[in-house]
Protein backbone atom coordinates (compact mmCIF):
# COMPACT_ATOMS: atom_id res chain seq x y z
CA UNK A 1 0.00 0.00 0.00
CA UNK A 2 0.97 3.46 -0.90
CA UNK A 3 -0.30 6.61 0.57
CA UNK A 4 1.04 10.45 -0.08
CA UNK A 5 -0.44 13.89 0.77
CA UNK A 6 -0.97 16.64 -1.91
CA UNK A 7 -0.67 20.05 -0.87
CA UNK A 8 -3.40 21.98 -3.24
CA UNK A 9 -2.10 24.94 -1.62
CA UNK A 10 -5.55 26.33 -1.31
CA UNK A 11 -6.05 25.26 2.25
CA UNK A 12 -7.21 21.82 1.46
CA UNK A 13 -4.69 18.55 0.86
CA UNK A 14 -5.66 15.44 -1.31
CA UNK A 15 -4.53 12.19 0.12
CA UNK A 16 -3.96 9.17 -2.69
CA UNK A 17 -4.18 5.54 -1.45
CA UNK A 18 -2.25 3.39 -3.56
CA UNK A 19 -3.85 -0.85 -2.98
CA UNK A 20 -2.08 -3.94 -3.99
CA UNK A 21 -4.36 -6.79 -5.59
CA UNK A 22 -3.50 -8.60 -2.95
CA UNK A 23 -4.50 -5.87 0.08
CA UNK A 24 -7.85 -5.50 -1.91
CA UNK A 25 -9.57 -8.62 0.08
CA UNK A 26 -8.53 -7.46 3.55
CA UNK A 27 -9.41 -3.71 3.11
CA UNK A 28 -12.92 -5.64 2.20
CA UNK A 29 -13.05 -7.58 5.22
CA UNK A 30 -12.35 -4.61 7.60
CA UNK A 31 -14.81 -2.90 5.73
CA UNK A 32 -17.60 -5.54 6.26
CA UNK A 33 -16.12 -6.24 10.16
CA UNK A 34 -16.57 -2.61 11.12
CA UNK A 35 -20.35 -2.42 9.28
CA UNK A 36 -21.43 -5.25 11.48
CA UNK A 37 -19.80 -4.22 14.81
CA UNK A 38 -19.83 -0.58 14.09
CA UNK A 39 -18.07 0.19 18.05
CA UNK A 40 -14.97 -1.33 16.06
CA UNK A 41 -12.40 0.42 13.90
CA UNK A 42 -9.18 -0.09 11.84
CA UNK A 43 -5.85 1.35 10.90
CA UNK A 44 -3.62 2.18 7.66
CA UNK A 45 -0.81 2.41 9.35
CA UNK A 46 2.50 3.62 8.37
CA UNK A 47 5.91 1.98 8.12
CA UNK A 48 7.44 5.45 9.33
CA UNK A 49 10.33 5.25 7.10
CA UNK A 50 11.04 8.11 5.32
CA UNK A 51 11.43 12.20 6.21
CA UNK A 52 7.20 12.24 7.34
CA UNK A 53 4.01 11.84 5.56
CA UNK A 54 0.82 10.58 6.63
CA UNK A 55 1.59 8.29 9.76
CA UNK A 56 -2.09 7.03 10.36
CA UNK A 57 -5.34 6.52 8.83
CA UNK A 58 -8.14 5.44 10.92
CA UNK A 59 -11.55 3.62 9.58
CA UNK A 60 -14.78 3.61 11.27
CA UNK A 61 -18.46 4.45 11.45
CA UNK A 62 -19.41 7.79 11.70
CA UNK A 63 -21.28 9.04 14.38
CA UNK A 64 -24.78 10.28 14.29
CA UNK A 65 -23.78 13.57 15.78
CA UNK A 66 -20.70 14.10 13.10
CA UNK A 67 -21.39 16.03 10.38
CA UNK A 68 -20.94 14.24 6.74
CA UNK A 69 -18.00 16.27 5.13
CA UNK A 70 -16.72 14.01 2.54
CA UNK A 71 -18.43 11.73 -0.15
CA UNK A 72 -17.62 8.70 -2.48
CA UNK A 73 -17.74 9.06 -6.14
CA UNK A 74 -17.66 6.31 -8.71
CA UNK A 75 -14.80 5.35 -10.76
CA UNK A 76 -12.05 7.94 -12.84
CA UNK A 77 -13.38 8.91 -15.99
CA UNK A 78 -10.99 9.27 -18.75
CA UNK A 79 -10.69 13.02 -20.90
CA UNK A 80 -13.55 13.37 -22.76
CA UNK A 81 -15.58 10.51 -21.48
CA UNK A 82 -18.99 10.96 -20.10
CA UNK A 83 -21.08 9.26 -16.96
CA UNK A 84 -23.75 7.90 -19.91
CA UNK A 85 -20.82 5.72 -21.94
Amino acid sequence: MHVKIEDWKNGWSGISVGIDPDEINRFIELLKMIRENPEQHFHVSSDYKGTGGVGDIEVFIRGENEEHNMSLSGRALAPGETLNE
